[in-house]
């Protein structure tokens, strides 16, 4: 087992892998940037280090910076988190080559997985269904509009190396195919450096439906059961649950085979998300892996009762699964919904700026996985989200109600947030009713 870890991240990723760390007798070495100075959280690690100015870029993106803060903490691991650098095969490869465990998948494994052309035939040869779209990178428009014709209008461009929404089009004719086609890849170029782009069949109206799986150095792969994260703004996931509300058994159960089988043929280990959409008619596609934890992981958490930064930690460190398939149960129903420090009211704008006063909503079942406190001080620098509010109930319709009741007692002054919609979510009877899309927050609110 690992003595020393260093956590390669910030905020309440942070203090869940410390409070992770803590529990199993493993010291935690955090970094921070300037911005981040002062922090209360990183009281909790046994020790802290500060790795560069606010701007990530110069912190916590700086491989060189962290690699030296690992090798003067004398840590054995380094666990990512989730953002920054968790998705990094680069750096998960140069933690290795210095002799410093990388918790997470290989970097083989992530490589393949983390571009989306290569990704999707893994899933082919695993026989997982993949939406109709090319077979590869698209070279040049002509192309395009040939493969568009054969499979249909309207047809989605996504970048390969995507993600959140960005190099992504949905183009209903030629036309705005090949239009579609110069922007996407100037936006990837721009966004991930690198300009490629594939073609699919648009999906109209789909849910979102992901699946957590955790697989160990000895051959075991498991899937956690699903998550539907429907309730989605611009691809950017507002509240997820588990599991997902009217999915029929037999395709839930052939949702989660399937993401262990893809996970299977590219040789993975540790967790990861198998993500899916689901039409109207129950059919699912494969669209990627998030090869780390996720932000949701909490709701895995609380129905199966498994702890998944620990079952990270410990396949990291060589341990072989303490559980089976048949041992995992899927218990209740658990909701979460992400805090984050934007006004909804004005195309939610960030709202960076002091937490005056903070009072938390608590009883049976309510958990807050936050690291902001009445004086913290929310930075422009990085990602808006302040907290993730969850609650777990034996049935769907309690869940439901007691977050409602979370919500009325939820208060945060000094900034604006994101608790204002959700009020409005979660009285909506679509939502309720369990029949939302991807597509329905932005139709409606």
């Amino acid at each position: 087992m690992f003595q020393r870890i260093l956590i390669a991240n910030r905020g309440e990723i942070a203090l869940r892998i410390i409070r992770a760390c803590r529990e199993l007798g493993i010291e935690s070495v955090a970094v921070f940037s300037e911005a981040d100075r002062g922090a209360h959280y990183l009281e909790l690690a046994d020790e802290a280090w500060c790795i560069g100015p606010a701007q990530a870029t110069d912190s916590y993106l700086l491989i060189k910076n962290l690699i030296s803060v690992a090798e003067i903490g004398n840590v054995q691991a380094v666990h990512p988190g989730y953002g920054f650098l968790a998705e990094n095969a680069h750096f998960a490869q140069v933690c290795r080559e210095c002799n410093i465990e990388f918790i997470g998948p290989p970097h083989q494994a992530m490589s393949q997985l983390g571009d989306k052309v290569s990704a999707r035939e893994i899933a082919m040869k695993a026989k997982v269904p993949c939406v109709p779209g090319s077979d590869g990178l698209i070279e040049d428009a002509d192309e395009a509009v040939r493969i568009a014709n054969e499979i249909g209008y309207p047809v989605l461009i996504k970048a390969t190396a995507g993600g959140g929404g960005k190099g992504m089009r949905v183009a209903d004719d030629e036309t705005s195919l090949r239009a579609g086609l110069q922007s996407a890849a100037a936006e990837a170029e721009k966004a991930f450096s690198n300009a490629g782009v594939y073609l699919e069949k648009y999906i109209g109206r789909p849910r979102h439906v992901e699946v957590q799986i955790i697989a160990d150095t000895h051959g075991n792969v498991v899937h956690l059961w699903e998550r539907d994260c429907s309730m989605q703004r611009k691809h950017q996931k507002l509240i997820e649950e588990s599991p997902a509300p009217n999915l029929p058994q037999n395709v839930r159960e052939d949702i989660c085979n399937s993401a262990v089988r893809l996970v299977k043929e590219a040789g993975y280990y540790n967790a990861g998300t198998v993500e899916f959409i689901v039409d109207s008619d129950f059919n699912f596609y494969f669209i990627e892996v998030n090869a780390r934890i996720q932000v949701e992981h909490p709701v895995t958490e609380l129905v199966t009762g498994i702890d998944l930064i620990k079952q990270q930690i410990l396949v990291a460190a060589g341990e072989e699964l303490p559980f089976r398939q048949e041992d995992i149960p899927c218990n209740g129903s658990a909701i979460e919904l992400r805090v984050n420090a934007e006004d909804p009211e004005n195309d939610f704008r960030g709202s960076p700026g002091t937490i005056s006063k903070l009072r938390l909503p608590g009883g049976l079942g309510v958990r807050f996985d936050s690291h902001v406190h009445e004086g913290y001080t929310i930075s422009p620098y990085y990602d808006s989200m302040i907290g993730k509010l969850i609650v777990h109930r034996p049935t769907r319709e309690e869940s439901i109600a007691c977050m409602k009741r979370c919500l009325r007692e939820f208060t945060v002054e000094g900034i604006k947030t994101t608790l204002p919609l959700a009020e409005k979510m979660f009285e909506d009877d679509a939502f309720v009713a369990g029949s939302v899309d991807t597509t329905y927050v932005e139709r409606t609110y």
